[in-house]
């Protein structure tokens, strides 16, 4: 296994060199490049930028683990927002792919594109509010229809993935069509491409009732890569590793025990010294253009302890 980290707690929006060589200068061996919205993806990641991000990568020696973008329509009801949809998800392929990444990652969608903080209710404040409820769910519609046209969206991107030569990877997130090990499992059944796999991030999927090793015992060789941070097992916020709930001791020996060999990626956003930046409408109590010292401070640490569990376990680490 080798360990990388996602570009935005450190650097939110662009540009990302200077994420990439600080990335880079802390030991890390790969980096997640995010493209936020479709005016990201056309607007900054241009032919020229690609160019110049590839060049900073190889100059500093790290790989781009993932490249990430998520089409919030691929549920929507409306066939035309679907098919908006996907061609935004082809633009996220022809950038990740140009960048050299072999995975390119998605979020989960909300039934009927129902957006956070909208109709749905963040889990992070779950224990800070009386009611916990959603707003505004549609009535009288089909539902399995929904899921169906879902499944369809998603069978289109990964057969992009699947010209392009690259691995199409859905995370699961609380509340969504994948929110647990089941709803991946399903999901990946339905849509039934070679090209499509698991970004597993158990601060996801703790939250609502799985246990990380369970997960990944059942997920298996549909793992592609992780997302890495602790929680408190109600909430999905991001901690640094050994702060939360989560046994990690049990969930890196599942990782050996299915032969998972790829990228172990620090999210951590959450802790004190996280960037979000001005365009950012994310939750969260640290808000800062560019991480600070204490946020790398935190992501070392974390890194830190995960390699110690993964002596203990005899996973060897690049």
């Amino acid at each position: 296994m080798k360990f990388g980290a996602s570009s935005w707690p450190f650097q939110w929006d662009p540009p990302y060199e200077d994420c990439i060589r600080r990335v880079a200068g802390l030991g890390f061996k790969s980096i997640e490049l995010i493209g936020w919205n479709k005016t990201y993806l056309t607007e900054y990641y241009t032919p020229t930028k690609i160019k110049e991000l590839k060049a900073c990568l190889q100059s500093e020696g790290i790989a781009i683990s993932q490249f990430v973008s998520t089409p919030h329509d691929l549920s929507s009801a409306d066939a035309g927002k679907r098919a908006a949809a996907v061609e935004h998800w082809k633009r996220t392929v022809e950038v990740g792919a140009e960048l050299g990444s072999e995975l390119i990652n998605m979020v989960s969608c909300h039934p009927f594109a129902m957006k956070d903080a909208v109709e749905i209710p963040r889990i992070t404040t779950k224990p800070l509010v009386q009611t916990f409820a959603t707003r505004g769910v549609p009535r009288n519609v089909d539902w399995d229809k929904n899921y169906n046209d879902y499944v369809e969206s998603l069978k289109k991107c990964a057969q992009h993935c699947a010209d392009a030569g690259v691995t199409l990877t859905i995370e699961p997130h609380p509340a969504r069509y994948l929110a647990n090990t089941d709803g991946a499992l399903r999901l990946l059944e339905h849509v039934g491409s070679s090209a499509m796999g698991i970004n597993f991030d158990p601060s996801h999927t703790f939250p609502v009732g799985d246990f990380p090793d369970i997960a990944v015992y059942r997920l298996g060789k549909h793992i592609k890569h992780l997302h890495v941070s602790d929680n408190d097992g109600v909430t999905n916020v991001h901690w640094r590793p050994g702060e939360g709930k989560i046994d990690w001791l049990a969930m890196f020996q599942a990782l050996k025990d299915v032969g998972y060999d790829g990228t172990i990626s620090m999210e951590l956003e959450d802790v004190p010294g996280v960037s979000r930046g001005p365009n950012s409408d994310s939750p969260g109590v640290y808000r800062n253009i560019t991480a600070t010292d204490e946020f790398v401070a935190e992501t070392v640490a974390g890194a830190n302890y995960l390699k110690d569990i993964c002596k203990q376990v005899g996973i060897t680490v690049e």
